[in-house]
């Protein structure tokens, strides 16, 4: 988070505005002079410099990212195409599931969902929400409509329709707490406000800021709303994919294994109000899984 520094001079007192990003042994930092006093518009000067480094760090590769990607699709055959968006169906199903505690493996988890041969042994709930993720995943990729509460609430209306009827489609009217973090969601009395802010939030947005981050504050605000009585992470995570595919960048898998860091992330980003702790873990998640674009 940018921090202001004073410095003492004499008898003269300055003020710099600093942020840092730190990469292994590698540290990327942009300080501002801000003078003898702190700024009233200071929360801007903020935002622009975050910004500033974030285009030094990782825009000009998400811009890079998109154009590979984009020339890579163009000249793969469509059967290849839709071979990799399957593979690509499995790995997301299987990482987001297990995430909210299916005990799917990922070889089981390719035998439902491509072979149609449900696992022995395995839990109802988790089959029927593992089909039916692929299912809404595939209609979200070819839906015109943008997002919107409407369309975010069918989308969880048929996650949930065999296993949690009680809470498929509805936002809640009851308190909720969440595991493994002291995070509290908003009451239920707030909801409405909030979510009526976040899609007037999101269609200002949407024009304005770099896509990736777009995903990753899609991601992030609306799970901190948490509206769902059960699925949130999976709708946000849905959601995040939603916007990286409409504006033509590669989609993004949350994986299992790297679930501990994801936690960490949001669970700053909630109780510290630091947006920039999740964009900036979701950044370098985002980097890494699109290294090999950089080779075209």
């Amino acid at each position: 988070m940018p921090f202001i520094k004073k410095v003492e001079r004499g008898r003269r007192t300055y003020y710099y505005l600093e942020h840092s990003l730190r990469e292994g042994k590698r540290v990327y930092k942009k300080r501002v002079y801000l003078g003898v006093s702190v700024p009233s518009n200071i929360t801007v000067m903020k935002s622009e410099l975050v910004e500033g480094l974030y285009e030094k760090r990782w825009y000009v590769n998400f811009s890079k990212i998109k154009k590979s990607y984009g020339r890579t699709l163009a000249k793969t055959p469509v059967i290849v195409r839709r071979r990799n968006l399957e593979a690509f169906m499995v790995r997301f199903t299987y990482d987001t599931q297990r995430i909210e505690g299916s005990k799917l493996s990922f070889p089981d988890t390719a035998k439902l969902l491509i072979d149609r041969k449900t696992p022995k042994d395995a839990a109802i709930n988790d089959v029927k929400e593992a089909e039916l993720h692929k299912e809404v995943f595939y209609e979200i990729l070819s839906q015109k409509e943008d997002l919107s509460l409407e369309g975010v609430l069918q989308w969880h209306k048929k996650l949930f329709a065999d296993t949690k009827m009680e809470v498929a489609g509805k936002i809640r009217d009851y308190p909720v707490l969440i595991n493994r973090t002291d995070f509290l969601p908003p009451r239920p009395e707030r909801l409405d406000d909030l979510l009526e802010d976040f899609f007037s939030w999101y269609n200002r947005a949407k024009d304005e800021i770099n896509p990736v981050k777009l995903a990753a504050l899609v991601h992030l605000k609306f799970v901190s709303i948490h509206p769902f009585g059960d699925g949130n992470g999976r709708i946000s995570r849905l959601m995040m994919n939603f916007v990286l595919h409409r504006m033509d960048y590669p989609m993004m898998d949350i994986k299992y294994v790297d679930r501990f860091g994801y936690y960490r992330a949001l669970k700053r980003s909630g109780l510290e109000g630091g947006e920039h702790v999740f964009i900036e873990w979701f950044f370098k998640k985002y980097e890494e899984a699109n290294k090999d674009y950089f080779s075209y």
